[in-house]
């Protein structure tokens, strides 16, 4: 991944309606979102050309603007005739889609009903969330302190950029004792999700995952829950105690930036990457990838 700044980079950015130069895609610094977390984003994929399940990010994005009461004043169609564009206009056929919607600076207070609501649209190269040749042999990762919150005290269903501030605390602590990532436990204990994935766990060829229904249900999540079936793999939804943890044979996590990335340890807890995580790794890629024109 490049070492040059998002600001200093080259490029144009769809910033409310219009394609502009990168760096000149500027907000003011008293602006809503970036006070009072009032910011809703998507992280996709695009495989050859073609954004995995563009439309399906485009409707979630709206929902989750919906969800902190506020209508990005664009529609899907339109989100999704942007999202092209960027894609296009970056010259790049792999890539990764960052669309962000937000408050703007009319009020600067807890309430702003009135403020402008902005929508930009980046694109740029991101082949790998983790170091490929780490992947292949399982990522380690770290239990979180902070919990996944309960679904009555936050919005929990969204995308919304408050939501990760826990996330990217833990993730951090989580690297600087080495690990790449932090599995993070739901206000009950029960296992949840990492910082920016799904988990999934096997035992004895049946796939287990946490019931999302306390955090985000990932795209990718419902992708690989679908491969799994057909390919006849049993697929249980349910909660998980840490302990169920020491039991488990194999471990992935998934989404849009991660894809589908063997686990090899949690904490205390060890697994092995096996044949049924290559196979959906497998799948995936293989569901990802644009299918060739007939002749």
């Amino acid at each position: 991944m490049s070492v040059i700044p998002f600001d200093e980079r080259e490029g144009t950015i769809w910033f409310d309606g219009a394609m502009v130069p990168w760096r000149e895609a500027k907000i003011h610094v008293l602006t809503h979102g970036l006070h009072y977390g009032s910011a809703v984003f998507e992280g996709e994929r695009a495989y050859g050309g073609r954004i995995f399940k563009s439309l399906e990010h485009s409707e979630r994005l709206r929902r989750s603007a919906q969800l902190l009461d506020f209508e990005i004043p664009y529609s899907v169609a339109e989100i999704e005739a942007a999202k092209q564009l960027v894609l296009k206009t970056s010259g790049l056929t792999d890539a990764y889609l960052r669309p962000v919607a937000w408050r703007g600076s009319e009020m600067m207070g807890v309430a702003a009903q009135q403020n402008t609501i902005h929508l930009a649209i980046a694109a740029w190269e991101w082949p790998s969330y983790f170091d490929p040749a780490t992947k292949m042999k399982g990522i380690r990762l770290d239990i979180a302190d902070y919990r996944r919150p309960d679904p009555r005290t936050a919005p929990s269903t969204s995308k919304a950029a408050g939501l990760y501030m826990i996330c990217t605390i833990s993730k951090h602590r989580a690297e600087n004792k080495g690990y790449a990532d932090a599995l993070m436990l739901d206000w009950e204990d029960n296992v949840a999700e990492c910082t920016g994935a799904n988990v999934f766990f096997i035992r004895d060829g049946v796939i287990h995952t946490p019931k999302a229904d306390r955090f985000l249900d990932g795209l990718t999540r419902q992708t690989v829950v679908e491969l799994a079936r057909r390919r006849g793999f049993e697929v249980v939804e349910r909660r998980i105690r840490p302990e169920e943890m020491e039991g488990f044979s194999e471990c992935f996590i998934t989404g849009s930036a991660a894809e589908v990335t063997p686990v090899a340890e949690i904490g205390p807890y060890r697994f092995t990457p096996g044949a049924m995580t290559k196979t959906l790794m497998d799948d995936y890629l293989a569901e990802v990838q644009p299918r060739a024109n007939a002749a």
